[in-house]
């Protein structure tokens, strides 16, 4: 494993390169626009107001915002100061199982492992084996076959496969789809993941040194879970005693979403976790 260390430019810049490989579009009317515009810079103003923010202090605002789009760093800072709380707008209508995060490093089209697979790793992959499995139902409890599980996570040094800033992590590591059996069942087996630092070089790091922060993320795992006819899930699961689970800088943890481990035969540990998928859904909730 390298001990090189990505910076926040090189895999900001890599996140900003996917996401703009999509053109996307919302169905926003221009009242609606017009409507959330002025809540916005209203309370924004209220902030000015509020703390008499000096002109020296607006200066350095442009010159951080100038910085950090110069450092490709926009889908970073957003996924993880500013995500949480569209997820959680947008969730709050759902039955079933909770949702978190995107983030700034997935990338479609995993290759597809069957409901029992190891996901793509290298021979010498750091880390506690892990065997990640459950079951997929609909809000009656009854299974769901063929069920998508879309999987990723960082490895040990918390670097992302496609995003490693030239690391020469494999295409596809840690990465991969699963298609639940006839019982609605998948079976993961992975790596634990560790908890892992943000890119903090740049802008971004700034940021958080302003406030007295820190850059650090909780290890977890990501996915996307979905079935014909049946809302997409995006969340990240969290491990129980985990480091950082309680102040995570991206305040993405939420109780449901907290993983208990269970050692099993051969040092592997083991978890199970149920998804619960609601029925699609029509309107500006839907992800």
């Amino acid at each position: 494993m390298t001990t090189a260390v990505p910076t926040a430019s090189g895999s900001g810049n890599a996140a900003t390169a996917k996401f703009r490989t999509n053109e996307v579009t919302a169905d926003t009317s221009t009242d609606r626009a017009a409507a959330i515009y002025k809540d916005v810079l209203g309370k924004l103003s209220e902030v000015i107001y509020e703390h008499e923010v000096t002109y020296d202090e607006y200066r350095v605002l442009k010159q951080w915002l100038i910085a950090l789009g110069e450092g490709g760093e926009w889908p970073l800072w957003l996924d993880v100061f500013l995500e949480h709380f569209i997820e959680d707008s947008n969730s709050r209508i759902f039955d079933g199982t909770k949702g978190s995060i995107e983030g700034p490093y997935y990338v479609p089209d995993a290759p597809n492992l069957g409901s029992d697979a190891a996901l793509p790793m290298r021979d010498d992959e750091v880390g506690t084996a892990m065997i990640f499995q459950g079951q997929v139902r609909d809000l009656d409890g009854s299974p769901i076959e063929n069920a998508s599980v879309e999987i990723w996570h960082a490895d040990s040094a918390g670097y992302y496969s496609q995003f490693d800033d030239g690391l020469g992590i494999p295409e596809w590591n840690l990465r991969g789809t699963f298609s639940t059996d006839a019982d609605g069942h998948f079976k993961i087996h992975t790596m634990q993941p560790a908890p892992y630092q943000i890119p903090h070089d740049g802008p971004t790091g700034a940021f958080i040194r302003s406030y007295g922060g820190h850059p650090w993320r909780p290890a977890h795992l990501h996915l996307k879970v979905t079935a014909p006819g049946k809302r997409l899930i995006t969340t990240q699961l969290y491990f129980q005693g985990g480091e950082h689970v309680d102040d995570d800088v991206a305040g993405a943890v939420k109780p449901e979403l907290i993983l208990d481990p269970q050692p099993g035969a051969d040092g592997v540990n083991v978890v199970n976790y149920d998804f619960v998928l609601d029925p699609e859904s029509e309107g500006r909730f839907v992800a």
